[in-house]
């Protein structure tokens, strides 16, 4: 089953976290430092806020999956679209070990599709250079040159 994933940026960890606990009616699933994140039943969603990025806001879409297999299927459909594709294949991000692609829709939003396999204690298990601080979040140029993956803040890292 798929669980609908929304990751946004925030200033105040602190107040966003009592008022989204109070709209939820649950506490966070997951707080650290920097980061937050819900995986709610009603509705089936993960919901992730961060200080890692840029001006406050969404910073990218996605779908979570059940299983490796849910995940082929998600990017056996990207590929018959026809849709430019990033395959992370396992990765780390957002205190997790995931299998994971990046699709970006035609106005530039990026689309996370992916499996959490593990929790990590640490936000990313993946060192970074200042070339990668420097790039956008997750993203790379597809062949036609259009990005994938959305642009944020040169501090930003990916979830």
């Amino acid at each position: 089953m798929k669980r609908f994933h929304v990751h946004a940026h925030v200033e105040d960890l602190k107040a966003s976290i009592d008022f989204y606990s109070k709209m939820f009616a649950a506490a966070p699933t997951r707080v650290e430092a920097d980061y937050a994140k819900w995986m709610l039943e009603d509705p089936r969603i993960n919901f992730a806020i961060s200080t890692r990025g840029g001006k406050p806001g969404i910073d990218h879409l996605g779908l979570q999956v059940d299983d490796a297999g849910e995940l082929g299927e998600l990017k056996a459909r990207a590929q018959a679209a026809d849709m430019t594709l990033l395959d992370e294949g396992e990765t780390t991000c957002c205190y997790a070990r995931s299998d994971k692609h990046w699709i970006t829709d035609p106005q530039g939003i990026a689309w996370e599709q992916f499996h959490t396999l593990d929790s990590i204690p640490v936000f990313s298990e993946t060192p970074r250079t200042s070339a990668d601080a420097a790039a956008a979040c997750c993203t790379t140029a597809s062949a036609s040159g259009r990005p994938v993956g959305i642009a944020v803040k040169p501090a930003a890292k990916c979830c």
